[in-house]
């Protein structure tokens, strides 16, 4: 297994992420090419909390402009971590 800390990112802080935490579900940036069941034993491991169902989806980068010259912007992988009963992320809890 990989080292968690390389799986997990950050956590993810927004209005739409903090209304989540009322049913139990957290939200964090992933490594890309994090399969489900790696997410799930790192945010284990790290949090010492039992997960319940993991959420994932990859957001595109968006197409910005610099004069003539366009790119994009960097994408990411967003998963949406759901616990269990009774378990919780002191981290966001504290906000």
């Amino acid at each position: 297994m990989k080292n968690p800390r390389d799986i997990i990112k950050k956590p993810i802080i927004s209005e739409k992420s903090y209304k989540l935490i009322e049913n139990n579900k957290y939200v964090f940036s992933v490594a890309p090419g994090a399969p489900k069941e790696e997410i799930k034993d790192a945010i284990e491991a790290i949090f010492n909390v039992k997960v319940k169902s993991v959420n994932t989806m990859n957001r595109a980068g968006k197409i910005k402009r610099q004069g003539a010259t366009s790119g994009r912007t960097t994408g990411m992988k967003k998963a949406i971590i759901t616990l269990a009963e009774g378990d919780k992320i002191e981290f966001f809890e504290a906000k």
